[in-house]
């Protein structure tokens, strides 16, 4: 019996391999050029072609046994099928066709992260790594992420976090506060009640003292210092002297009825007048005391 390989060989099997070779259509060339194709069933076609060779090359390039320049062509290669893919799919866009740059799959680093890698000109996809390629020197460095340095909180930072709660204005809703703080607060209140009615009965003693107008001495309780009675003492006498100069004040009686204005000029125009009434008489005795003295030395 025949084998598979002799009957491959055959005249017959030969004749009907051609003619089925004839039969076919002539093998279609991808146009260089997206723009070039005015046909969304034929662009739909072509980008299925570009992703079935993306698909066999990612599956070669994870052969880390291939070498590093066969790694760096390899992925070359994908980077370029992965543009035109680009293009491809930019034209089925213009023909009305579903936009496919939506469900792209990203790149992703050694851990599985994704990793987001743009392209210096703006337009489309960065450069990417795939498989070994992520391996190669200079590459790795690039998926390690920097450690990350703590940042030291500002003062803004800090009292962006603080609430009602840090004040302690909610301790109180829950009960337990009110609780263990009722007692002290009455002891507390009894102790300041007692403390001002001690202070009251001091100033009564230093008034007591002050209108008597006699030193008192005031037995200071305890808890009180002298200080605080000297400052009542001088206060009192301060406002009892205040009060007895108002009252002068207030009793002084004008028994002589005071002068207007015009009766203040005609006094000082009567008292020049006098002035030079008796510097006038003043001059004329002179001269009538000088006469007599002649006449009198005359006879002699």
């Amino acid at each position: 019996m025949a084998r598979n390989e002799e009957k491959a060989q055959s005249m017959l099997n030969r004749f009907i391999a051609l003619k089925a070779e004839e039969k076919k259509k002539p093998k279609e060339r991808r146009p260089y050029l997206a723009s070039e194709c005015r046909d969304l069933a034929e662009a739909d076609k072509w980008r299925q072609q570009i992703m079935r060779e993306i698909g066999r090359k990612v599956a070669e390039i994870q052969n880390e046994g291939l070498g590093e320049h066969r790694l760096r062509d390899l992925n070359d290669e994908i980077n370029k099928l992965i543009r035109e893919k680009v293009h491809w799919e930019r034209r089925i866009i213009e023909l009305g066709g579903p936009n496919y740059t939506k469900q792209s799959a990203k790149m992703t680093d050694l851990d599985g992260n994704i990793v987001d890698v743009p392209n210096p000109s703006g337009r489309g996809p960065g450069y990417r790594y795939f498989g070994a390629a992520k391996k190669l020197p200079g590459v790795r460095e690039l998926f390690e992420k920097p450690p990350e340095l703590r940042k030291r909180r500002t003062r803004y930072d800090i009292y962006k976090r603080i609430d009602a709660s840090y004040y302690g204005y909610r301790d109180d809703e829950d009960g337990v506060l009110e609780k263990v703080e009722g007692p002290a607060e009455e002891r507390m209140r009894a102790e300041a009640v007692e403390e001002w009615m001690r202070l009251e009965e001091i100033k009564r003693e230093a008034r007591k003292g002050v209108k008597s107008g006699e030193v008192v001495s005031v037995a200071a309780p305890v808890g009180i210092l002298f200080e605080e009675e000297e400052e009542v003492v001088e206060e009192e006498r301060r406002r009892n002297k205040e009060q007895e100069d108002k009252e002068r004040e207030r009793e002084f009686v004008v028994h002589v009825p005071l002068p207007d204005e015009k009766e203040i000029e005609r006094m000082v125009v009567e008292k020049k007048k006098m002035e030079l009434l008796s510097k006038y008489t003043s001059e004329g005795l002179l001269e009538e005391q000088s006469e007599a003295k002649a006449m009198l030395n005359i006879q002699l």
